[in-house]
Formats: C-alpha cells, sequence, structure tokens
C-alpha cells in the first residue's frame, strides 16, 4: 500500500528538526524514498514554510541558515574546545528523532558540542558508532539503541555498561539486574500509556479488546506486556488478544515468527469492538483496511494508536497514545549535563526517570453501540 503523502512529509519534517542541515540526496535514501519525490515534497514544505532549502542541502525554520548542522565529531579538538557529546540513533526512526531533537536543543542552549553518529538497521550496528565516537574523544554519550530482539538487545548490555564515559540511555529501559541496570536511563512510562488506552476503551463500554502492535523494539515488548496484563487484571474486559500488527513488524530472527491475522476478520470472530494499534504507520494503514472490509472506525470498532507521531493526519484522526519523545531527549540531556558538571563519583545516585504519556482523545473512538457481527 503506498505511503500516504501526509505521513511522508512528517518524516521528512521529523529527520530535518532532529539532525539541523541535511543533504536531499542523503534523506531520500534514508527515507527510502524517490529523489524526484523527496524533492518534490521539500519543495512543497519549504513553499509552505515549514522547512529551508539550501542549495541540495535542507534545514529547519528557524536556523541561522541551511548549512547550519549537527556536526559530526573531529578526529582532534581545537585549541581550548570543549570535547563533544556523542548522540548515537538509529536510522529512519521518525520516532526517535523526536527524542532527539529534545536532547539536541537543549544541549544547544547549554553550549555543548553535539557529535551526530547514525546507525544503519543491522543488528549490533550500534557499537562501532560509539567506538567511533569514544575514539574522537567525545566526553559523554546519549544513546537509543534500536534493540529490534530481546536477544540483541542482551548482547549490547556489557559492552555498553564498559564504555568509559557518562552514559544516559533514551527511551529504553534494560532488563533489570543487567549490566545496565546501573546507567542513567530516561524512558516513557508505556504501562501507563496502554492503561491510558484500555482505560479509555472501557469507559465508552468496549468489554472485548485486541491489541495489534510491534513485535520489533523495547517498546513494542513494553505495550505487548502491559497490555496482557492490564487486559488480564480489569474485570471489565471480557475477552482480549495480542495480535503482530503486520508482517515486518517482528525481529526476524529464527523461531520468532508470529502469524499476521486479517485484523477485520479476528474483530468479527472474537466480537471485539475496541482495538489499540502500534505503531501510528501500522495503525494508519490498519484503518484503511478494516474500512475496505466493511468495518467503520469508530461505529463499528474504536481505534487507539500508539506512538501519536502521525496520528492525527488519517481521513479519520486517531485518538493516540502520546508518549512524550521530545521531553525524554531533553530530560535526558540534562541528566546527561548534570553527571559532566560533577566531578566523578559526586554525582549522586545513578537515575532512572520515567516520563507518563498523555492521552489525545480525536475521533476514532466513540460510545459503544453494537458489537461487530
Amino acid at each position: 500500500m503506498r505511503e500516504p503523502v501526509e505521513l511522508r512529509r512528517k518524516r521528512i519534517l521529523a529527520v530535518v528538526h532532529a539532525r539541523g542541515a541535511v543533504k536531499v540526496s542523503s534523506l531520500a535514501t534514508e527515507l527510502d524514498v524517490s529523489a524526484v519525490t523527496l524533492r518534490r515534497d521539500v519543495e512543497e514544505l519549504a513553499r509552505a514554510g515549514m522547512l529551508r532549502r539550501g542549495h541540495g542541502v535542507v534545514g529547519p525554520v528557524g536556523e541561522a541558515g541551511p548549512t547550519a548542522s549537527v556536526l559530526p565529531a573531529r578526529s582532534g579538538e581545537a585549541a581550548g574546545e570543549e570535547a563533544a557529546i556523542a548522540l548515537v540513533v538509529p536510522e529512519r526512526h521518525s520516532y526517535l528523532y523526536e527524542t532527539l531533537h529534545g536532547a539536541r536543543t537543549t544541549l544547544e542552549a547549554a553550549g555543548a558540542r553535539i557529535a551526530l553518529h547514525i546507525a544503519p538497521q543491522a543488528a549490533g550496528a550500534e557499537r562501532p558508532q560509539v567506538e567511533r565516537a569514544l575514539a574522537a574523544g567525545v566526553r559523554g554519550l546519549l544513546i537509543a539503541p534500536r534493540w529490534r530482539s530481546a536477544a540483541g538487545e542482551e548482547a549490547d548490555y556489557g559492552w555498553l555498561a564498559e564504555v568509559g564515559v557518562p552514559t544516559v540511555l533514551m527511551e529504553r529501559r534494560p532488563r533489570p539486574g543487567s549490566a545496565l541496570h546501573a546507567v542513567d536511563a530516561v524512558c516513557s512510562d508505556h504501562w501507563y500509556g496502554i492503561h491510558l488506552a484500555v482505560d479509555h476503551l472501557v469507559s465508552l463500554g468496549h468489554r472485548r479488546l485486541v491489541l495489534a502492535a510491534r513485535n520489533d523494539s523495547p517498546t513494542a515488548r513494553s505495550l505487548r506486556a502491559a497490555f496482557a496484563d492490564i487486559a488480564a487484571a480489569r474485570p471489565e474486559v471480557e475477552d482480549w488478544s495480542v495480535v503482530l500488527s503486520s508482517p515486518n513488524a517482528g525481529p526476524g530472527e529464527p523461531g520468532s515468527r508470529e502469524e499476521v491475522p486479517d485484523l477485520a476478520a479476528l474483530l468479527r470472530e472474537r466480537g471485539a469492538t475496541g482495538a489499540v494499534l502500534h505503531g501510528d504507520e501500522d495503525a494508519l494503514m490498519l484503518v484503511q483496511r478494516l474500512a475496505e472490509s466493511g468495518i467503520r472506525v469508530p461505529r463499528d470498532c474504536s481505534v487507539v494508536a500508539y506512538d501519536d507521531v502521525v496520528a492525527a493526519l488519517g481521513s479519520t484522526a486517531l485518538t493516540a497514545v502520546a508518549p512524550p519523545r521530545a521531553e525524554i531527549g531533553r530530560a535526558a540531556a540534562e541528566l546527561l549535563l548534570h553527571r559532566l558538571a560533577h566531578p566523578a563519583g559526586a554525582s549522586g545516585p545513578v537515575r532512572r526517570t520515567e516520563l507518563l504519556p498523555r492521552l489525545e482523545v480525536r475521533g476514532s473512538t466513540a460510545e459503544l453501540l453494537t458489537p461487530i457481527n
């Protein structure tokens, strides 16, 4: 199914706002969009005053110019210049780019020099980026690993706990008792986010619920666990199930395959009238497929999306749980700056900070009238 133009342009803006100036050719490759389409989108966004264009470069509005950029790490520092802070995030991840933007603005306001490293989608891609940053002499690290699978996450714990500079994890919550448990982290309280979604649906009279979620990130795994916990504990919930939201939403490891059901058929089979869909892009696609199958949102099924990056852009604006993405980045940067401002060992205990999501109620949820038949 072709990506909606509004969604594609939202992704373009997310990257540009997070990273500063970006080459148009690099942006097209990163977002997996043709150069012709990308240039057309950039032209329209620039005409609308939403970004700035230069010679082959685009940048956010309000900067000194389209060539202003987050600079890569350098092999040597100028005399008297303070070492950079490394930011390591996955490529093609609009959710985390908003977190990156929050961190970036906080660090720049503090006068810190930033070294941005984009990790490819391959497993273990963050480690070489971190090693490159350390070799360049960075003094601190903000990192949000992709961690598509639990096994991949565990594989990173040991080396990441020993990087040797103050480190703060963004939107990542390592396994309790792991080597990274004693590393500073700032993340969303996704249990509370799912609580908001379920509580909203239950308050509207929905008693049979489905979670169609990804399974290729720590956030996705947290949501699936939280939904099972919350739905099982709510006496009002008569039936619930968890399924994969799309064929490419799993970790892709041997033995980890999960069947992707026809959501419309599943809703009819289980008599479900409420659905939580993760993430936004999958949610928009699934709502379109429900309409094609004769299930109307919200008349036949109320839908809550999880992420709220582009949930409001659908033909039916989706009610969504909105984690505080930019605030996560800001809080992580503030914590790292606090660590760097104190001598080693004098900055207090390790901190695990959680920020609560909020619920944005829009047109995709409504009071239950009649169940699907």
